[in-house]
């Protein structure tokens, strides 16, 4: 983990729920500003790792995590894993004490987020979507992009401790919006990476030197943040980190399942996402998502 200077806030007692690559260091970063973090994780032995690296504690239960806790952080798989944690009877919102908060980092439906929102006003209690961009180097420097949905109070409250792990903490509408938004960021995302990929497969077949082409052209309309961090490691066949395929997949099949109850049309993505099941058919599942140009190559 990079170091990074922390803004003053009011230190609080706080759950961090799921310690995979985003929630561990998320989770460190918390402890590392002055907040009070107690973790929990499906597989104990992490969060008893992370309790001895930081200092914090760990607990048996979301439930046991969350209890006392002023704000509940998560940040877990999918929809089910993320209902697994928060409702039941040794879920977070049964745990939680009355008004806390609970932020969900996890990149889930905007369909689940309303539900969640709604267990959790019956108890008297809060929930905030907010779904992160920056990945795991993001999450480990401890500056992710984070968009939220939800209430402006509690909104208000979580940010000052969100913003240990982030650079930006945004609300952009009621809840569900911050899933939405998610949606908005992969969407582009996914155009973006494959645009790269057939130019640069495009160059590299033409005989062009690419990292050169892509230094000059990432001086003008062509730049993008994919461009200036996974240009060159195309070029080389590297894609042994980052965001992988899987996750992808699984994030674009939410921007397609919600486009159909939208109507919006996603041709691209549509077509993007058959690309990455090609990568995956490659056995790619665990490349960054910069690896389709694969199958590009291999068309060759």
């Amino acid at each position: 983990m990079s170091e990074k200077t922390y803004d003053k806030s009011t230190p609080r007692k706080v759950a961090f729920l799921g310690l995979g690559v985003m929630g561990y260091p998320m989770a460190g970063h918390l402890k590392r500003a002055g907040h009070d973090v107690t973790v929990y994780n499906r597989t104990a032995t992490k969060a008893d790792q992370w309790a001895a690296e930081y200092g914090g504690k760990a607990a048996p239960t979301p439930r046991q995590a969350a209890h006392e806790a002023d704000i509940v952080f998560a940040c877990v798989g999918n929809d089910d894993d993320l209902r697994s944690i928060v409702l039941g009877e040794h879920g977070a919102l049964a745990g939680m004490k009355s008004d806390a908060v609970f932020v969900d980092h996890t990149t889930a439906s905007a369909k689940v987020a309303r539900e969640l929102h709604e267990a959790a006003r019956h108890r008297g209690l809060h929930f905030v979507d907010a779904p992160v961009s920056g990945g795991q180097a993001g999450a480990v420097n401890g500056v992710l992009t984070v968009m939220c949905g939800g209430d402006q109070e509690p909104f208000d409250r979580a940010r000052p401790a969100g913003m240990a792990f982030a650079r930006a903490f945004t609300l952009v509408g009621a809840s569900g919006s911050g899933q939405l938004a998610k949606m908005v960021n992969q969407i582009c995302i996914a155009g973006l990476v494959q645009g790269l990929a057939e130019a640069v497969n495009f160059g590299q077949l033409a005989g062009l030197d690419m990292k050169l082409v892509l230094e000059v052209i990432g001086k003008g309309a062509a730049q993008s943040w994919q461009m200036d961090n996974r240009g060159t490691t195309m070029i080389e066949d590297k894609f042994d980190f980052g965001f992988a395929v899987d996750w992808m997949r699984k994030d674009l099949g939410l921007c397609l399942d919600e486009a159909k109850r939208n109507g919006a049309p996603l041709p691209v993505t549509a077509l993007i996402d058959q690309f990455y099941g090609d990568v995956q058919a490659m056995g790619g599942n665990r490349n960054d998502t910069s690896s389709l140009i694969r199958r590009l190559r291999r068309k060759r």
